[in-house]
């Protein structure tokens, strides 16, 4: 708890302020846009959007262009991946240097508005710390992720009203808040368990084995002279 309440004072937070973070490298098709929006609609000094990686894979542009859409929109942007080390290097106990797990702990809530992933690892990150979040339809989530039941916050493509509406009424309901990250807890044990992984493992790897067909029997005898 006091490595958490380190990383946000760290940041500049002050006790009452709302972190909501965007877990994901600097680059288009993460849709930060969307993730500025809300902020700039839940209308309130109190919101602050952490942004968790770098940019450069796709160059600086897009970073340029979000830093520039916060600064119009009046939205309190902060930039961490220089702060933010590998969670499965030893712990770190520098006070300037935080673990991607403990930046996920402090946050009060996630952000994922993905045009489109091939999986989407951060959406389970966040559900693994119990944080509500928001979720783009992006394709893989409508096929494979959203059959599951999730609660999340769901978005098609814009920003409504009614996602704002819901998200601030999320962070401020605490019964609504730790219903909704229990639930998602449950269900991603169910589907996205290590033991689950760890049966699936077992399955594929015997069934691609060949049949040991001399398992319960005696060894054949050696040929006489041989």
């Amino acid at each position: 708890m006091e490595r958490i309440k380190a990383f946000r004072h760290s940041i500049g937070l002050k006790p009452d302020d709302i972190m909501l973070l965007q877990p994901t490298r600097i680059v288009q098709r993460k849709g930060i846009e969307a993730a500025i929006q809300l902020v700039k609609e839940l209308n309130s000094p109190q919101y602050k959007l952490v942004v968790s990686h770098e940019a450069g894979d796709e160059g600086f542009e897009y970073a340029s262009k979000i830093k520039r859409l916060a600064r119009e929109s009046g939205v309190d942007i902060r930039f961490i991946d220089q702060m933010v080390a590998d969670p499965f290097a030893p712990r770190l106990q520098s006070h300037n240097r935080f673990s991607l797990w403990e930046v996920y702990q402090a946050a009060d809530f996630v952000t994922f508005p993905s045009l489109y992933e091939g999986f989407g690892n951060a959406l389970l990150e966040a559900i693994y710390f119990k944080k509500p979040l928001l979720v783009n339809r992006y394709q893989i989530f409508q096929d494979d992720i959203e059959p599951k039941g999730f609660d999340v916050v769901k978005m098609d493509g814009s920003m409504t009203g009614e996602v704002v509406a819901d998200i601030k009424n999320i962070i401020h309901d605490r019964h609504r808040r730790e219903k909704m990250v229990t639930h998602n807890y449950r269900i991603a044990q169910e589907h996205y368990s290590y033991d689950l992984l760890r049966k699936q493992f077992a399955s594929l790897i015997s069934n691609l084995l060949p049949p040991q067909r001399f398992a319960h029997q005696e060894c054949p005898r050696a040929v006489a002279g041989s």
